[in-house]
């Protein structure tokens, strides 16, 4: 560790999160675009997590906001993206997002669909696929926004059946029509529309739409490595490989064309922020918001264990400030019931809670939350009320 690094405290870094991800009163967004650009991307593989993020960062407005967004000003898009994710993006940065990650994603899709084609043996191949991609379009362009089952119904090539590991144990026979509407989406030649039933509803209607200008790959990463320091540091080479899923050396090569400078943690531990970011030291008393299971100051890095309890202590350099329960509070909604409750009184104390036989069931399932914590919305701390 270098003395001579500004230090940033663990209580600045959670003021920078509250302000920077506008979850702070005075510092909400205007517009839902402007949101979702306050995290560089918003989760959307659930379709009500867009809705509660944005309001969450939002002066005003409800749910029509955002579906104005989405859907009429299309200010705000879904893109298969970083770890082969769907997010919402503002449309300035879907070009970038979509040259730095979601190009490399649609090729491995259009590889592995191509691959199942030849392996069915019923003479699929590119040029068929291209076919069922051109009448697919056509059909959009003629009947306007469109489910999937409404574009079966009119694509003869979209009913089409293939068997996916023939002669294996795992043999299974599916249509294509969902691997096709997929391909096109994560080309950017379709993007989802508004869907069957309200906005929590994810049974999307599809359009026709452009492709994204053309970025440069290393220009586009440069851009969303510096759009990602600037909300999320102080943060890691490893925080930021693991939030894009690019390679480590697409991660550093971005990362010096940036430039970013380091600082030094509470803990001893070095780390990055975007360059020329002033680091004031002010001591903040943090508050709590209860955010969206997915949203993304609840995520953690790539060090981040979910069998662990959260720590105690400041936030390491891979993981982010908001690990750390504020106040020596814990990562509870106010509507946990009692036996939660009774838990984290217990954890407070230093008493081991008693386990039942045979364990937590929960224990083995995957999760990202920060310290593990799956069954309650976590808490996003922000900077006092000013």
């Amino acid at each position: 560790m270098n003395p001579s690094l500004p230090l940033v405290s663990t209580a600045e870094r959670r003021h920078r999160l509250g302000r920077r991800h506008r979850l702070a009163p005075s510092a909400r967004a205007a517009t839902v675009a402007e949101a979702a650009d306050s995290v560089v991307a918003l989760h959307a593989t659930d379709a009500a997590t867009v809705f509660l993020s944005a309001r969450a960062r939002l002066g005003e407005g409800g749910p029509s906001a955002v579906e104005q967004a989405l859907y009429e000003d299309v200010s705000l898009v879904r893109l298969l993206s970083m770890r082969n994710t769907l997010f919402a993006v503002s449309a300035e940065l879907a070009p970038y997002i979509d040259s730095s990650t979601a190009r490399a994603i649609a090729a491995k899709e259009r590889r592995t669909l191509l691959k199942h084609l030849d392996e069915d043996g019923q003479g699929l191949d590119a040029e068929w696929l291209a076919g069922a991609e051109a009448a697919a379009l056509d059909a959009l362009d003629t009947h306007g926004p469109t489910t999937g089952s409404q574009l079966s119904a009119a694509v003869p090539a979209l009913r089409q059946e293939i068997t996916i590991g023939r002669g294996k144990k795992y043999e299974t026979q599916t249509g294509v029509a969902t691997r096709v509407i997929r391909l096109l989406a994560a080309d950017g030649r379709i993007r989802r529309d508004r869907p069957r039933g309200s906005w929590t509803s994810s049974q999307y209607r599809w359009v026709h739409t452009e492709s994204w200008p053309v970025v440069p790959a290393a220009e586009a990463r440069a851009e969303i490595a510096r759009r990602w320091l600037h909300a999320y540091g102080p943060a890691t080479e490893a925080d930021l490989k693991w939030w894009t899923g690019w390679t480590l050396t697409d991660v550093r090569k971005a990362l010096a064309a940036v430039g970013p400078d380091q600082v030094r943690l509470e803990d001893g531990s070095t780390a990055l922020v975007s360059p020329g970011t002033p680091v004031p030291n002010r001591p903040r008393s943090p508050g709590r918001r209860c955010c969206p299971a997915s949203t993304p100051p609840a995520w953690a890095g790539p060090t981040a264990d979910s069998t662990s309890p959260p720590p105690s202590g400041p936030p390491s350099s891979t993981t982010p400030a908001t690990s750390a329960p504020p106040c020596g509070g814990t990562a509870r909604s106010s509507a946990a019931g009692p036996s939660a409750r009774r838990r984290d009184r217990l954890a407070a104390a230093g008493r081991p809670r008693r386990r039942r036989r045979g364990g937590d069931r929960r224990r083995g399932r995957p999760t990202r939350l920060v310290g593990g914590r799956r069954p309650y919305h976590p808490a996003v701390p922000h900077p006092a009320r000013t």
